[in-house]
C-alpha cells in the first residue's frame, strides 16, 4: 500500500482534513461550515473526492448524503507532519526542536512543566538503555 503523507497535500486539502479530524466525520455541508473562509459547496465536494481518490478519506452513505471520514488517524497524521518538520527545519535533530520549543515558550514554562519534561527524558534514557 502506498504511504500517504499529509504534508504533501495542498493547503485547502489540509484544511479539509483538519476539519474532518475536528468533526470525526461530516457531510460536505458540515465540512464547508467548519472551514474558515470556505470555498463553494461544489469545491468542497470536489476536494473531498480528490482526498478520497488519494486514500485520505472514505465515505459512507447516510440517507441521501455522504458522510466523509479520515482513513488515517490523527496521531499518525501528527507523527507524519512532525517527522517532516524535524527533517525539513531542524536537520533531523530532536535536540534542536526541543530547544526551539523551549525558547518559543517565552518563559511560560512552569516548574511542573520542567519536571514533566525531565521525567520524559529520564524515561526515554531508560528505554534506550535497555
Amino acid at each position: 500500500m502506498k504511504k500517504r503523507i499529509l504534508h504533501q497535500l495542498s493547503r485547502r486539502e489540509r484544511q479539509i482534513m483538519d476539519a474532518l479530524y475536528r468533526l470525526g466525520e461530516g457531510s460536505v455541508s458540515d465540512v464547508q461550515r467548519a472551514l474558515a473562509d470556505p470555498p463553494s459547496y461544489s469545491s468542497v465536494r470536489a476536494l473531498l473526492g480528490v482526498l478520497e481518490n488519494k486514500g485520505y478519506v472514505r465515505h459512507r452513505k447516510v440517507g441521501r448524503a455522504y458522510m466523509y471520514l479520515p482513513t488515517i488517524s490523527r496521531d499518525k497524521a501528527r507523527d507524519s507532519a512532525l517527522k517532516h518538520m524535524v527533517q525539513t527545519f531542524f536537520d533531523g535533530s530532536v535536540e534542536h526542536v526541543v530547544a526551539a520549543l523551549i525558547s518559543q515558550s517565552g518563559g511560560r514554562l512552569s516548574d511542573e512543566d520542567f519536571e514533566r519534561l525531565e521525567k520524559l527524558i529520564r524515561q526515554k534514557r531508560k528505554e534506550e538503555g535497555d
